[in-house]
């Protein structure tokens, strides 16, 4: 009976974030030895829009999914049952080339959202990656070299029922393998998003996985590294999601095997039982791709307690070549997607963070 109660509140909390949009104030100090600056970081222009919640502007991305010519590509190269289309959702895939003549001239860019998102939207918490993929058209890029597909239910009322499953690391992984092969591309770019951010980082990695629910442990194959050539992970959960500290592993997406655990510890000592997934991701660093960058926040409402897990940022990647901090709202677990193209445009293309 605990299990359940604490399983249906931290559902409702996450439902809850997502339908407010609760930005919380500055945070002065993270623990009792470790402060973090208040500086306003935020000098840079961001995004054509200067407010999270201001779709407008950004309606030409289109949200009838991927274009003709990659579905034709997709069926006759062994990829449909991948079902990257989406065709249940709005919003639920994008890009490809308009036709056989559609040149790629810019490194393709793959976007993978987080929980509950959907490949592009509008609605708060499902905007997916459509102010990043505007902004990106404005520096020149096409439909043909940007890309996005859903790989789950895109529902908040299940958002505390995802973890890093077999079906969602096989499918990304596919998708990464699609768009280089279709493009024709030496190496592609990859941006990523909260769980986002932790699954591709797997699919990229490769090797031995386990799913409780799907058939146990399985192989994912040889590594995808040499096909990315940047990697941006946006307020990712790389060490475990703080709000797991409240529910333990009650919860799929709080799982101590293929969640987001952080683990506990007694005293100066631990932690222990950490996600036996996370522990594998940070067993060894560089693997997701020749440049690797994170974007986050102290004030991100959803990965909390100024993103530190037993004293460490969760949101950094190990090995990381550089990353972007914010420090003030709006920049919360939505803003810092969808306020940063400028940004995930910069690290892509020019390996910067300035």
């Amino acid at each position: 009976m605990r299990k359940s109660i604490i399983r249906i509140s931290f559902s409702c909390l996450l439902v809850l974030i997502l339908a407010l949009g609760f930005y919380p104030a500055n945070f002065t100090k993270i623990s009792a030895n470790k402060s973090v600056s208040t500086k306003d970081l935020t000098q840079n222009p961001i995004n054509k829009n200067s407010d999270p919640f201001d779709n407008e502007g950004v309606a030409a991305v289109s949200t009838t999914g991927i274009t003709s010519n990659f579905r034709t590509w997709l069926s006759a190269n062994g990829y449909s049952s991948y079902d990257f289309a989406r065709d249940d959702l709005s919003g639920g895939s994008y890009g490809g080339k308009s036709s056989s003549t559609d040149t790629v001239v810019n490194q393709p860019v793959i976007f993978i959202h987080g929980n509950s998102d959907k490949a592009v939207g509008s609605a708060f918490g499902q905007t997916g990656w459509t102010a990043s993929i505007d902004y990106f058209m404005t520096k020149g890029y096409k439909t043909s070299e940007l890309y996005a597909t859903t790989y789950g239910p895109a529902n908040a009322l299940l958002s505390s029922e995802q973890y890093h499953s077999r079906a969602y690391l096989t499918k990304i992984r596919a998708f990464i393998q699609a768009v280089k092969q279709y493009t024709g591309a030496t190496k592609v770019d990859v941006v990523t998003h909260s769980l986002g951010v932790t699954l591709t980082r797997k699919a990229i990695k490769g090797g031995l996985a386990y799913d409780p629910l799907n058939g146990g442990y399985y192989d994912l194959g040889p590594s995808l590294t040499s096909s990315v050539d940047t990697f941006v992970g946006i307020a990712g959960a790389n060490r475990g999601l703080t709000s797991c500290y409240l529910t333990g592993g009650t919860t799929p997406t709080c799982d101590d095997e293929v969640g987001l655990y952080p683990g506990y510890t007694v005293g100066l000592l631990g932690p222990y039982n950490v996600s036996s997934y996370l522990v594998d991701l940070n067993s060894s660093s560089r693997y997701e791709g020749a440049y690797i960058y994170t974007i986050w926040s102290t004030v991100d409402e959803v990965v909390g307690y100024g993103s530190v897990v037993w004293g460490k940022y969760t949101c950094q990647i190990p090995g990381q070549t550089s990353e972007k901090v914010f420090s003030t709202a709006p920049y919360g677990h939505f803003g810092l997607k969808d306020l940063t193209g400028y940004y995930q445009w910069r690290m892509v293309k020019s390996h910067a963070t300035n």
